[in-house]
């Protein structure tokens, strides 16, 4: 008796900048992991690119996926956010 294939993952990979963002979807078998996303799609995490995760969760290369998962390049960020408010709330 043949055993069933798992269902396909369907994974969204996004990454930002200033003004503009990029969206890939990509198919692969059960077992899936991020790296395998990020080679299906072609990117790498490399320069400004620093960290990575899964619906906003952090995730390596190595975190395993579920159908549906959108993988997040995060770039580094430019000002601490609490730097930022205080320069925003002295121009007021």
């Amino acid at each position: 008796m043949d055993t069933p294939e798992p269902d396909p993952l369907r994974i969204e990979l996004v990454r930002a900048w200033p003004h503009r963002c990029e969206r890939v979807e990509v198919v692969l078998g059960a077992g899936a992991c991020v790296g395998d996303a990020l080679a299906a799609a072609g990117w790498r995490l490399h320069g400004e690119f620093v960290a990575l995760a899964v619906f906003s969760l952090p995730a390596t290369e190595a975190s395993l996926l579920h159908d549906g998962d959108r993988i997040e390049l995060l770039r580094a960020l430019r000002l601490d956010p609490m730097a930022a408010r205080r320069r925003r709330a002295g121009q007021r």
